[in-house]
């Protein structure tokens, strides 16, 4: 179908099967914060804000492709370590040509090489961050800062080496945010949108932006950052980007949102106003970790976050592997998610109908730390055995229930097929589910055992008995054909 540049058309655009089956999708955060690939640990940011508030997240930001504007914030960790480490007088803009030069030893087809092994479906390249720093030789450049943006074509290279490995490549833009826009200081969330350029200049920017990324490279995802100038008309852009890639999804951080709305020629920037509007986004960070939604989109996006229970809407989950989305050189072993944790974060985010955005953070010069390949490979052992019950499943009935040992579990399904993953290490013989069902002809499979399982129903749970010896595992899919009845 063609699609118009309205709501009521944008809404007929479907979930494109092959985002429903992906679940998994790698999401890379490399720019000219990869250099001093520096943040504090000050920890998982809905934990800290809870504790500690905004202000101080926002002065010890974790986050290090944050740094720019961490360094703005006078008094804060960062703004030390810059000072101590490269002197008050070196620029943020010292790292482009650092930068530069540390890219020419990239290697597209190993990151692909690498996600592929992962069991990744799509990946999301971040092509500017709030810095402003363009990762394409794009023909409309910054007009505030000459040369601020790559020559090699890092967009288009890691599209061709992503796509001929069979999987999908989307692209990250900050359309809300670009310090070399506005270079206030971000101290707290109402700022986020106070330094939201709006003006008609950058407005055309970013449009030609978008236009370009999504002409040049077709990208599969959409994936837009901190909302989007008031002016811009962004069905317009959806309907053109759908007729251009119908089978393409758009995320929800297009939000459009001016505080200095005209009104009489007079701007409204009053307290109430403010308080307001501040209120709103906070509620919305802390509770959903994402900025509200406004307009169209094909799924939401929390942040270090997954839903209580099966969302009607498709979403996808992101967070980093560690504290940061960009490359940190802080973290450490115990600033990771462990592998078990992963997998079973990751289960328990299918089973609600939501994908996996992982992301990794590369040093400057593209290589990916030890660390993070080291999540990313156990996790790829652990789908090498487990996928049937992840890729290409729906949600069942619900999605979680237990075992009368306290084992959680979660529910997916595929066709007449449910799977049961026990998110811990069995240590019995025997497991109980509870997962009542009538009497009938049904073969239970632990994956990874050829042989079918022994089993019986006990009133409402479902009583299988386990191989004798199992593998250790942070989580053990169960395939129960055909398909159990709640």
């Amino acid at each position: 179908m063609r699609y118009e540049p309205t709501r009521e058309s944008l809404r007929n655009h479907p979930v494109p099967e092959w985002f429903h089956n992906a679940k998994l999708g790698i999401f890379i955060h490399w720019g000219l914060y990869s250099v001093p690939g520096w943040a504090p640990l000050t920890g998982e940011h809905k934990e800290v804000i809870a504790k500690e508030g905004w202000e101080s997240w926002f002065a010890k930001n974790p986050y290090a492709e944050w740094y720019l504007n961490s360094i703005r914030i006078k008094g804060s960790p960062s703004h030390a370590h810059h000072v101590e480490t490269y002197g008050e007088s070196y620029s943020y803009d010292d790292f482009v040509p650092l930068f530069k030069e540390a890219i020419e030893r990239w290697d597209a087809n190993k990151w692909a090489e690498l996600f592929q092994r992962v069991g990744a479906r799509y990946v999301v390249l971040t092509t500017k961050h709030h810095d402003g720093f363009l990762l394409w030789p794009s023909e409309h450049p910054n007009p505030k800062k000459e040369g601020y943006f790559t020559k090699r074509d890092l967009v288009g290279e890691l599209a061709d080496a992503v796509r001929a490995r069979g999987m999908r490549m989307g692209l990250y833009y900050s359309g809300g945010l670009d310090w070399t826009f506005d270079e206030r200081a971000i101290r707290d969330v109402v700022d986020l949108l106070d330094t939201m350029p709006q003006g008609a200049d950058y407005v055309q920017y970013v449009n030609q932006h978008w236009r370009e990324l999504i002409n040049r490279y077709e990208p599969a995802v959409v994936w837009n950052d901190i909302g989007y100038p008031a002016a811009a008309n962004l069905n317009e852009l959806f309907a053109d980007y759908y007729n251009r890639i119908p089978d393409g999804v758009v995320n929800d951080r297009f939000m459009q949102i001016d505080l200095a709305t005209s009104s009489g020629g007079k701007l409204l920037r009053s307290r109430v106003v403010r308080a307001l509007v501040s209120h709103m986004l906070r509620w919305a960070l802390s509770h959903l970790d994402v900025l509200p939604a406004s307009g169209h989109c094909d799924f939401r996006t929390p942040e270090y976050s997954s839903f209580r229970s099966i969302a009607k809407q498709k979403w996808e989950a992101t967070r980093g592997i560690g504290y940061s989305f960009g490359y940190n050189r802080n973290e450490g072993p115990e600033s990771f998610i462990s592998v078990s944790d992963l997998v079973r974060s990751f289960v328990d985010i299918v089973s609600k109908n939501g994908n996996l955005l992982l992301n990794v953070g590369p040093m400057a010069d593209g290589t990916i730390p030890d660390l993070q390949r080291e999540r990313l490979l156990g996790l790829g052992q652990w789908l090498d055995v487990n996928g049937e019950a992840i890729f290409g499943t729906r949600p069942w009935l619900r999605a979680e229930g237990g075992t009368t040992d306290d084992t959680p579990v979660r529910f997916t399904q595929k066709g007449d097929t449910v799977y049961a993953i026990l998110l811990d290490r069995l240590r019995h013989g025997r497991v109980s589910i509870d997962l009542p069902r009538e009497e009938g002809d049904v073969t239970v499979h632990l994956l990874g055992h050829e042989r079918p399982l022994h089993w019986q129903q006990d009133g409402k749970n479902l009583t299988v008995t386990l191989p004798e010896s199992l593998p250790e595992s942070p989580a053990y899919a169960l395939r129960i054909a055909p398909g159990v009845e709640d």
